[in-house]
């Protein structure tokens, strides 16, 4: 497939290490970069995104095929992830750059994100209110190299066991048909 076929989605849930790890065992799912969006500086460091006072969310940016995994199953793997009723906050990590959202690329997700969302709340997935954010992706900004693919870097890291293993164990087993080897 050519690269110019591939598609993109931005998914903030918490910490970039653990959605950036468990997406990173989607089949379909090409490159997996963290970064941060939805914010009000240009060029953000992470320093100044954990100050909370950039307004920027620690993101993912999906690279994708959607021949073999659609956005749906994206938005799928996303709100298994993470825990979208939490405001400004994932487990321990506390602050506006937590928070739940989805920065769409086109009308078609902006459609999708919404239409999931409304289902998720029809069915009463959850027992409080989905407070994930569905706003347009503006701008994408790379976060610094040590963050790209650290828990492939650091497995043995402590935080990483503690919270972004369990996600990537969570995606292996509910996901077992998407996920690669």
């Amino acid at each position: 497939m050519d690269e110019n076929d591939y598609e993109r989605a931005t998914f903030g849930g918490g910490c970039f290490w653990c959605v950036e790890a468990a997406f990173e065992t989607v089949e379909g799912v090409v490159d997996v970069t963290s970064g941060y969006a939805g914010g009000r500086v240009e060029e953000p460091t992470y320093e100044a995104v954990c100050t909370g006072e950039t307004g920027h969310a620690e993101v993912v940016q999906l690279t994708y095929d959607p021949d073999v995994i659609t956005y749906e199953d994206l938005l799928e793997v996303f709100f298994t992830i993470h825990d979208p009723t939490q405001l400004n906050r994932q487990g321990p990590d506390v602050g506006e750059q937590y928070r739940s959202a989805i920065f769409y690329h086109d009308d078609e997700q902006r459609e999708k994100a919404e239409a999931y969302v409304e289902t998720l709340e029809e069915e009463d997935v959850y027992d409080d209110e989905i407070v994930t954010e569905i706003e347009p992706l503006e701008t994408f900004y790379e976060a610094e190299e040590y963050h790209q693919n650290y828990f492939e870097k650091n497995p043995e890291d402590a935080y990483c066991q503690m919270h972004a293993a369990p996600k990537v164990k969570k995606v292996r087993e509910k996901f077992e048909a998407k996920v690669e080897g």
